[in-house]
């Protein structure tokens, strides 16, 4: 296989990591399409596969032109791409469906009502994001009076359900009909931006039946990430990330390669099987790559 990656970074270590490295513009940049429709045809792009959320929602917007090129895309339903585009939205669905899984959420920005729906601290969050990016623990009325007012109808509030050293990434590869052929868990503590820092490989027979469920009420397509909490109540989804997450390259470490699995489903329409699975856990740290003028330093 020959890997193209890209960044919009020309000083991206990316270049150290795949076979041939293309700067791109940003993904909401006016020639971004046109400049990755080229980047197809230049390099007889057989599959392409997003991997941040901005890429993701881009190439569902405007799937038919990039097919256009050859290239096949790995893209999970888009229903549940455009459902997980707004966490609120969402959360009104997983109520439709009477799902157990789904945590309060309200709209309402009174710090008196949330304090009674949710309790102290509770969770204030984008209705659009990832990663954690912008969530904020509010413990008092100040704390709550200080938040911009601007930005209070972009938010939803939730309580904070579980610990955090009860939290789980789990992934699937869905079949788009309601079922999945391979799984894995992982038990994770995040960063203090957003992504798993520290993993354990978990035994997935506690999470079949929520990702069954979740399964046959959304109907995704190849790799999916569901992110679940243990609490006294069962098992509460954060959210589905529909798409390979940022966990990927520690799950390949294990057994769980979501990369190939894309790939086969993509080019032979094929679904994977499970895996066996390595126990063990990792952790994620800081680590220097260096590039000389005239090679690479390995």
């Amino acid at each position: 296989m020959k890997l193209i990656g890209t960044s919009i970074y020309t000083d991206s270590v990316a270049s150290g990591f795949c076979d041939v490295f293309e700067r791109v513009p940003r993904t909401d940049a006016p020639d971004y399409l046109d400049c990755l429709l080229a980047l197809l045809r230049k390099h007889r792009v057989d599959v392409a596969i997003p991997g941040i959320d901005a890429d993701m929602y881009k190439w569902a917007d405007r799937l038919a032109e990039i097919e256009s090129t050859g290239t096949r895309v790995v893209l999970n339903s888009p229903d549940l791409i455009s459902r997980c585009s707004d966490k609120w939205a969402f959360y009104q669905r997983q109520l439709e469906l009477k799902l157990p899984y789904a945590i309060p959420s309200h709209l309402e920005m009174d710090f008196d009502f949330l304090k009674e729906k949710c309790g102290l601290p509770f969770l204030l969050k984008p209705r659009r994001g990832f990663g954690s990016k912008g969530i904020v623990v509010v413990a008092t009325a100040e704390q709550f009076a200080g938040i911009d007012p601007a930005t209070k109808p972009t938010l939803m509030a939730q309580p904070i359900v579980g610990r955090d050293d009860e939290e789980f990434t789990v992934s699937a590869f869905c079949d788009g009909r309601g079922r999945y052929s391979a799984i894995m868990a992982l038990r994770r503590k995040l960063s203090k931006d957003g992504f798993t820092e520290k993993a354990e490989v978990v035994d997935e027979a506690e999470f079949s039946e929520a990702v069954r469920d979740l399964c046959q009420a959304f109907s995704p397509v190849g790799p999916t990430n569901f992110q679940f909490r243990r609490t006294n109540h069962g098992l509460k989804l954060l959210e589905i990330n529909p798409r390979i997450s940022s966990s990927t390259s520690i799950r390949a470490a294990f057994g769980y390669n979501e990369a190939l699995m894309a790939v086969d489903m993509a080019i032979d329409n094929q679904m994977p099987v499970q895996p066996d699975i390595r126990r063990g856990r990792a952790v994620r740290y800081t680590e220097d790559h260096i590039f000389y003028e005239n090679s690479v330093h390995l």
